[in-house]
């Protein structure tokens, strides 16, 4: 199941902002455009009454003169309107039929009143003006467009949605500004805790004036003093401890020496025990010197030193040296892999690979080295053994951390916590996958050339 990632908080802030400016906006540009049609038309329809019943006035005064005709054509009614006037006499004045008219304005103009509505005629908008002609018993009607009203009112309707567009984008970028100023301490949080987590333990929050940052920042900074002295503290007892236990692990070896050398003289269940003896001594020795070496690598007291080296030539001496000497060897590339590294580093994590499949796995089916494209040197150790869990990969590099499915008594658990603790000093990682051979597939990746010593751990258990 793919989980779609969720969007940043800033962006949530952002966007939510831009909503809110989207909304306003459209809801003044609704209001506006609303008061300016209104008032647009009003002024129309004064202009429109005004004009009608100065023409209504001129055509009064010509039928007192018997000019009506003349007058008629006269008048100045404009390239966008109409006029009609109803009188019997007249037939031939009527430029359109009274019909143009709504039903209701002729209606009200044949009672002796005046009158005014809107009407559409061949699919342009209009404003009637109907005006009753006492002297002549005569009807005047006269249209004005609102083509010229219209127009004006798309014009505005244009500019107020673009003035809510940029509202709204101003709005998104005040939000976007607003929200990062408001998590930038909580960035400096992260950023800061980031680096504990990658090593740097004296990372601290600087003060700061805010009342209400301040305390967080104290807080903050009280936890990490408190994270540090606790990790340092059992760094030095893991390391004083580890000292300390060289003195009577040498003396039980040599008891256990002495002991061997007399194991004739012993009954079966005596050599057996001291077979066990031996056996759990050397264990623990190896546990305390792992233990030794991860002190000293949390500690940065393991000093790296870069060289170039012939990969293929120095696995191949390391498999040689292994418990699995006949692990076959596969360099997948054409030419010698030249790779410039730290030696002891490399022969520490690919002889810890190697036993750690000899141990839990019967050994290794097959050691491969190769290169990709951006130059890193990809190490794969494959094995026939019942693999690692899905739930155990990413805490197989842990210390003392060993898979369910391969549950054992050797060993220290402590040899795939250092591949990973030496991976990462030279600026790689390791992860474990499944083999296509049934069993465990366990991949670090190196920097090829010119890697860059770091104190702090990459990530493990990536896939």
């Amino acid at each position: 199941m793919i989980r779609l990632r969720s969007p940043r908080l800033t962006s949530r802030v952002a966007a939510f902002f831009g909503i809110i400016g989207l909304i306003a906006g459209l809801g003044l540009t609704t209001a506006a455009y609303s008061v300016a049609r209104d008032s647009l038309i009003d002024q129309r329809v004064t202009t429109a009454r005004s004009t009608a019943f100065d023409h209504a006035l001129e055509l009064r005064e010509a039928f007192e003169r018997n000019s009506v005709a003349q007058t008629f054509q006269q008048l100045d009614i404009g390239s966008d309107g109409f006029a009609v006037l109803t009188q019997p006499s007249l037939t031939s004045l009527l430029q359109y039929p009274a019909s143009a008219f709504p039903d209701s304005l002729r209606d009200t103009v044949t009672a002796g009143n005046s009158g005014q509505q809107l009407f559409e005629l061949e699919g342009e908008k209009y404003i009637g003006i109907g005006i009753h002609i006492e002297a002549s018993d005569s009807g005047y009607f006269e249209a004005f467009s609102l083509s010229g009203t219209e127009r004006t009112l798309a014009v505005l309707v244009t500019a107020l949605l673009i003035g809510s567009a940029l509202a709204a984008l101003l709005a998104v970028f005040f939000g976007f500004s607003t929200s990062r100023g408001l998590l930038r301490p909580l960035t400096r949080v992260a950023t800061t805790a980031g680096d504990i987590a990658g090593g740097s333990l004296d990372a601290r929050l600087e003060p700061t004036d805010d009342p209400e940052l301040s305390r967080l920042v104290v807080a903050f900074n009280n936890m990490a003093d408190a994270v540090q002295s606790r990790i340092e503290r059992e760094e030095r007892f893991a390391s004083e401890v580890s000292h300390e236990l060289r003195s009577p692990i040498t003396a039980m070896t040599a008891a256990a020496e002495v002991l061997a050398s007399r194991r004739s003289e012993l009954s079966e269940r005596s050599q057996q025990a001291l077979d066990l003896l031996i056996a759990q001594v050397r264990r623990f020795d190896a546990m305390v010197i792992d233990l030794l070496e991860l002190s000293r690598l949390e500690a940065g007291a393991i000093d790296g030193h870069l060289e170039e080296v012939d990969i293929g030539n120095l696995a191949s001496r390391i498999i040689a040296r292994s418990s699995t000497p006949s692990t076959r060897l596969s360099l997948k590339s054409g030419t010698p892999i030249i790779a410039v590294t730290d030696r002891v580093r490399f022969e520490r994590i690919l002889s810890n690979l190697v036993e750690n499949a000899h141990i839990h796995a019967g050994g290794a089916t097959e050691v491969s080295i190769s290169t990709q494209r951006i130059g890193d040197i990809v190490i794969t150790i494959d094995d026939a053994g019942r693999g690692v869990d899905e739930h155990d990969r990413v805490r197989i590099f842990e210390r003392f951390t060993r898979g369910s499915a391969a549950r054992a008594r050797e060993g220290t658990g402590l040899g795939l916590a250092l591949v990973a603790e030496h991976a990462a000093a030279l600026g790689g990682w390791a992860y474990v996958d499944d083999s296509p051979a049934g069993g465990a597939r366990f991949v670090v990746v190196l920097p090829k050339a010119e890697p860059t010593l770091i104190d702090h751990d990459m990530p493990t258990g990536v896939s």
